[in-house]
């Protein structure tokens, strides 16, 4: 019986020195993966189930986990509102909501204001909205403060999530100069990096970050990724047709690349958010273009000796100047952001459903997997030797992380009648998977 006691005690003990918080949308290291152990690797509706709640409306938000508190953006099916959200990690019960403006509005893509997915650092928490509404709350509950930061010049719904760092609250707003189906100032529509007390409310200071893209080229998705190299601390930002590093004190840039689109196409919008690891930051051109794999480190206007690798060349005229390439235009994504975990990078081509394992140095595939039919818009996140993903259709997929081939390990679809155009990452905590899909919040747990 003693044996058996201390067993259990050790087992809990190391479940509890694993466990994380995941307070944005890309988790604890911002790069889609967590240190947790002892997760599931098969679940169903029914199966390993802790519980699941019911959402007021849909969202493509991911869940931000802290502590014993689950937050989540949604929109009212009922009465178009944008609401906050808290749950109880342990229960599934809802624990408060508040109400944060009265227009919801959805697209003919199901992306509506409520996209962008909230943040805390388990005092506060900040909630975003596509129409430029802006809440910090206690976790508690209790109002902090409002403000609205819009009108934004973009075509379709603008989605990029609050990022809260180092007592600091960036937004990134980057965006078309001149309005667009009515949205936007006429003329002289700004882009810019933005540091707001997330206790007040109130500016710090904003950087104007120009770029020399055009039309809807300007627009990004993007959400700033907080990056340390050699004691240099950065907010690295992608869009408008390029990649900036920048000073969080200030906002001040440190350095630049670009461009992916040297003809200025002026249809490419740009969603997947930057991604570092190994030395190098993934920048991702949309549309089929390539992934940029760019050295850290650098100061200024980079040039083309500043990439590492690239997964293609685009046309046969940029063979001279552009960097190494493997030459495999299925490593693309338009949308999911990649991940990087225990040494690797994953990209997910969600138009052609295929996940990719590269070597960080090289670009190089190490293996390709193909994931069912549907379309992923959703970005893959890892821990404890998996990956987990969700497409389209509520189909979860439970990938094996690392190795020299791929390796699919379970398939389970959540979705209910009525779900379409499923796109939150899946969050990992406290030794749970927390999955959103249009109607219900899943906890996910041995």
């Amino acid at each position: 019986m003693n044996r058996l006691l201390l067993a259990t005690a050790l087992t809990c003990s190391a479940a509890l020195l694993h466990a994380e918080n995941w307070s944005n949308w890309r988790g604890p290291l911002f790069n889609g993966s967590s240190p947790e152990r002892n997760l599931p690797t098969t679940f169903s509706k029914t199966e390993n189930i802790k519980w699941s709640s019911p959402l007021p409306g849909y969202s493509a938000a991911t869940p931000a986990v802290f502590g014993d508190r689950v937050f989540v953006s949604s929109a009212d099916a009922q009465t178009s509102k944008q609401l906050a959200l808290c749950f109880d990690r342990k229960t599934g019960k809802e624990l408060w909501r508040a109400e944060v403006g009265d227009n919801a509005t959805t697209d003919r893509q199901n992306s509506n204001t409520c996209s962008p997915s909230p943040m805390t650092d388990g005092k506060i928490v900040v909630f975003f909205y596509g129409n430029g509404d802006l809440r910090g709350f206690e976790v508690g509950g209790k109002k902090l403060w409002e403000r609205n930061i819009g009108p934004f010049a973009f075509q379709w719904t603008f989605s990029t999530s609050p990022l809260l760092h180092e007592g600091k609250l960036y937004m990134q707003v980057l965006q078309r100069d001149v309005a667009v189906n009515g949205r936007g100032k006429p003329t002289g529509n700004e882009s810019y990096l933005l540091a707001i007390d997330p206790m007040t409310g109130k500016d710090l200071w904003k950087h104007l970050r120009p770029s020399a893209a055009v039309a809807e080229s300007l627009e990004a998705f993007s959400t700033p990724t907080p990056f340390t190299h050699n004691g240099r601390k950065e907010l690295i930002i992608v869009g408008g047709d390029c990649i900036t590093g920048h000073d969080p004190a200030s906002g001040n840039e440190l350095w630049r690349w670009g461009t992916w689109n040297s003809t200025k196409i002026g249809h490419w919008r740009l969603v997947p958010s930057p991604t570092a690891g190994a030395g190098v930051v993934l920048a991702c051109g949309p549309k089929g273009a390539p992934v940029y794999a760019v050295k850290v480190g650098g100061s200024g206007t980079l040039s083309n000796k500043a990439l590492a690798w690239q997964s293609h060349i685009q046309k046969e005229e940029d063979e001279a100047t552009a960097a190494p390439s493997i030459n495999d235009r299925d490593v693309t994504t338009d949308v999911p952001t990649p991940l990087f975990y225990d040494g690797k990078f994953y990209n997910l081509n969600g138009t052609k459903k295929k996940l990719q394992c590269l070597d960080p140095a090289t670009g190089k595939v190490v293996w390709s997997g193909d994931l069912g039919k549907s379309t992923f818009q959703s970005s893959p996140t890892a821990a404890d030797g998996k990956i987990y993903v969700m497409n389209w259709d509520g189909d979860v997929f439970v990938v094996q992380a690392g190795g020299s081939e791929f390796k699919l390990l379970h398939t389970a679809n959540l979705k209910d009648e009525g779900d379409k155009f499923l796109r939150p990452s899946i969050a990992i905590s406290q030794g749970n998977l927390f999955i959103r899909t249009g109607q219900k919040l899943y906890c996910v747990g041995k």
